[in-house]
């Protein structure tokens, strides 16, 4: 009877035993398993903005009432990469002398760091810059932009007159391709000449969603534009299909940010002719940058045929007589000659 009832004892401590072994590796598997729970509804209203920049239609809850400034940017190889172009809401590229184009940048809802190399005005692209009413910064100046910039008609800051405080030289290049400048340098400028850098910005027309999904014309995903026979200048603009944007590149090189490597990406390239000629034997040109012509515009990897027009002292496509929007993002504008013209300049490619 004993020996039956301490079996019994240890059958009853080995099955408590194993009771609980089972309930602390269930314990320990309901601890490492996901538990299940009832979905949180991801809820809220989409961000809405307040206010749009008028130069690139993006959306923004920042102040838009910042006065343009456009810095005359220098393109000779020996500048590349540059500073800053990454940033600029528009550009004009437009032939200089010894047909090496320069930059007009026009900056308005980006700031950069650092700005250049920066080189000397011509009065084209002085012309060009009023048609946003930016502060026209440069460094140095031809004997017809000298008299515009003196005459106290166009608010500028300039090298010539602050070589060494508002603008430096940096080491990495030799004269004239180092000079730089900052935003916060061209504020200063601005304070220092009594200029105002607030004021509301007239917007370019921009499509909407629908109307970018829209867009139609030819295949447009590999274009060259060429300013002479000097390869070394032509633009070349690649499509990425991933991005939705156009890669610039010059020379073989991809067009970046100096400091960054960040490229240069663009959601509008407007190629147009205007008539260029001589006007002395230093090789300076006068550029009718009003009368209007053909052109190309590039969006989403399309081109389609356009006649510009200088409305208000911007360059601005038009078809049928209708302006034509833009993509919202930053715009690239290429000047070429009548001669050799669109027909001539411009080749697709894949």
């Amino acid at each position: 009877m004993k020996k039956t009832l301490y079996i019994l004892g240890i059958a009853l401590l080995l099955l408590s035993a194993a009771c609980s072994n089972k309930e602390e590796v269930s314990k320990q598997q309901d601890e490492h398993e996901p538990k299940q729970t009832e979905p949180v509804a991801k809820e809220g209203p989409s961000q809405e903005f307040e206010h749009v920049f008028p130069l690139t239609g993006i959306e923004t809850n920042d102040d838009v009432n910042n006065r343009p400034f456009a810095v005359m940017v220098n393109n000779h190889p020996q500048a590349r990469p540059q500073s800053g172009l990454h940033m600029a809401d528009v550009v004009y590229e437009v032939l200089a002398e010894g047909d090496v184009t320069r930059f007009l940048a026009v900056f308005q809802s980006e700031k950069p760091e650092i700005i250049g190399p920066v080189r000397s005005a011509r009065d084209y692209y002085i012309e060009l810059s009023k048609g946003f009413d930016a502060l026209y910064v440069a460094h140095g100046w031809s004997p017809e932009a000298q008299q515009i910039l003196n005459s106290g008609k166009v608010d500028n800051i300039n090298g010539m007159v602050y070589d060494g405080s508002l603008f430096w030289r940096a080491d990495h290049n030799v004269a004239p391709h180092n000079s730089y400048i900052s935003f916060e340098n061209i504020v200063k400028g601005a304070d220092k000449q009594g200029y105002s850098m607030e004021e509301e910005v007239p917007s370019f027309v921009f499509l909407s969603e629908d109307e970018v999904k829209g867009i139609e014309g030819t295949q447009a995903e590999h274009v060259r534009v060429s300013y002479s026979s000097r390869d070394i200048f032509a633009a070349v603009y690649d499509y990425n299909q991933e991005k939705g944007k156009y890669e610039r590149y010059s020379g073989g090189d991809q067009t970046v940010n100096r400091e960054t490597n960040t490229p240069v990406l663009l959601d509008n390239v407007l190629i147009v002719e205007m008539n260029h000629r001589l006007i002395d034997d230093y090789g300076r040109r006068a550029i009718d940058v009003t009368s209007g012509g053909k052109g190309y515009l590039l969006q989403k990897g399309k081109a389609q045929e356009i006649e510009w027009r200088n409305v208000d002292g911007r360059i601005v496509p038009f078809v049928n007589g209708k302006e034509v929007g833009l993509v919202p993002g930053k715009t690239w504008i290429n000047i070429i000659p009548t001669s050799p013209g669109i027909a001539g300049a411009v080749s697709f490619g894949n």
